[in-house]
């Protein structure tokens, strides 16, 4: 018996014996010169897994499917994909950098709202973000791939303009009122943001594992970009008003970049190969990877789960890790080294230690990881486990380092009390996050048959967000575990 991708690639040639030309290839020199359009109707529609479109459409009539896939040229899809990554968490980055704006500016007058802030955020972004990402994996929601992402964007981008008017407003006498209102504005852009997010690493999901790196390295660079922008603002603006409203904008033109961009895809020849591929596989023989004689009507979901176990508990190991430190514990460490009046040096990291060591830090070191996955795939889908689990030390260590939560009278002891061995801790701790995170969503799609791979990569978007979400709720823990009695006297 033929293995199972020879049997697709003989399937496929049997279906298009009649209109192969293998003197064309999809890379060769005289493709490239061929005419993009044809002398024909041209059908063009990013929503494609829901058009019922014929296999002629787009340029595809007459190419040899089995043959020599064509490049990425220039890395467009990659970079697509990148900036989508972008637009997947740059509502929740643009909220929590500007904590500061929230906290001290907006909610200065009510501190039983500014002390909560961040907790209050993260449940916030995160419970609807969680509940979207498990029910769009079972229920489709809004049909075709065109309704799901257009009108997410679209929500999201409104919900922006509301965000800007608020910061143009003056609120200082209904500080109840805007913290309430953030909440609610915060819930529904994510709660769109997760329809957007799991769809994206879906079709990420459909095409080479490197492109669902692609999101997940957007996602990290978009923590940087978003941190230099909120002290770029804060310190060319002058006022933190202004500042939000400058911030806030460009939040918005990011998810319009990503709509543009969207649309976009379809006119590609490596995306359209990689979507008429796997459509023409499944439907010569549904049942090909699962080598069953007949195609199930469901998606196994059990069989999903299963073979995708270690890589999603990888998932979720990581960001719960890193969302029970970071931002709720990590903005609220304060320097010992660095003193206010030790010189221009020190008075400059005391003034920016928290902007310094945390966000910016945490985000770059972030990126940096995400980028090591793609140029080394290490520890191996097998090992990945132990790498991931070693990082929950990382709890402790952050607790023993100078974190005063406000409202709080700490009586833990402060182990690590050199600024430097802290910011170098936070340092590791950011690639590790970057680092880990992308090897299992990369390996994730790849525990199952590649009909399975999109729901694998949605599952595994959907663990993800699990992950931050128990992450934020055990933070919540961090304050009342370093200021409990049983640490007095030692």
């Amino acid at each position: 018996m033929e293995p199972q991708g020879a049997e697709a690639e003989s399937l496929l040639r049997g279906e298009q014996r009649g209109i192969m030309m293998p003197q064309r290839r999809w890379d060769s020199k005289d493709g490239e010169r061929a005419p993009f359009l044809r002398n024909e109707p041209v059908k063009l529609t990013p929503a494609w897994e829901g058009a019922n479109l014929p296999d002629d459409t787009l340029n595809l009539k007459g190419i040899a499917m089995d043959l020599a896939p064509p490049k990425d040229r220039w890395r467009l899809i990659y970079i697509t994909l990148l900036v989508h990554g972008l637009g997947t968490l740059t509502a929740w980055n643009m909220f929590i950098t500007a904590r500061d704006y929230f906290v001290s500016y907006k909610l200065k007058d009510a501190p039983q709202y500014a002390n909560n802030f961040m907790p209050y955020l993260g449940w916030a972004a995160q419970v609807p973000n969680l509940a979207f990402s498990w029910f769009n994996i079972f229920v489709k929601i809004g049909g075709n791939l065109t309704t799901r992402i257009v009108w997410s964007l679209c929500m999201e981008v409104l919900i922006f303009v509301v965000t800007v008017v608020l910061a143009m407003v003056d609120s200082s006498q209904w500080p109840e009122i805007f913290f309430w209102l953030t909440m609610v504005l915060v819930f529904f852009l994510n709660g769109f943001n997760a329809i957007f997010q799991n769809t994206v690493y879906g079709v990420a999901a459909r095409l080479p594992p490197q492109y669902t790196g692609a999101v997940v390295l957007g996602s990290n660079i978009c923590g940087t970009l978003v941190a230099f922008l909120e002290w770029g603002s804060a310190s060319f603006t002058g006022s933190q008003r202004t500042s939000a409203i400058y911030y806030f904008i460009v939040g918005m033109f990011v998810l319009l970049i990503c709509f543009d961009t969207y649309f976009a895809l379809p006119l590609n020849r490596f995306y359209r190969y990689h979507e008429t591929l796997q459509e023409r596989t499944l439907r010569v023989n549904p049942a090909l990877a699962a080598n069953q004689p007949a195609a199930p009507k469901r998606t196994p979901y059990a069989l999903i789960l299963k073979q995708a176990a270690v890589q999603l508990y990888n998932i979720f190991i990581v960001f719960f890790v890193t969302l029970t430190i970071f931002p709720t514990v990590h903005s609220d460490i304060h320097p010992m080294t660095f003193k206010a009046d030790g010189g221009a040096f020190d008075s400059f990291l005391h003034a920016n230690f928290v902007r310094l060591t945390c966000f910016i830090t945490f985000n770059m070191m972030a990126m940096i990881g995400n980028i090591t996955a793609s140029a080394v795939q290490f520890p191996s889908p097998k090992w990945l486990w132990l790498f991931t689990t070693i990082r929950i030390l990382f709890i402790p260590l952050f607790l023993l380092s100078n974190y005063l939560p406000a409202g709080r009278e700490r009586t833990l002891p402060v182990l690590v009390t050199n600024d430097w061995a802290y910011w170098a801790l936070a340092v590791v701790m950011g690639w590790s996050s970057g680092h880990g995170s992308s090897l299992g969503m990369m390996y994730v799609s790849g525990t199952v048959a590649p009909e399975h791979a999109a729901t694998a990569g949605m599952i595994g978007g959907a663990t993800l967000v699990t992950g931050i979400v128990t992450g934020i709720t055990f933070s919540r823990f961090g304050a009342e575990i370093v200021s409990m009695d049983l640490w007095r006297g030692m």
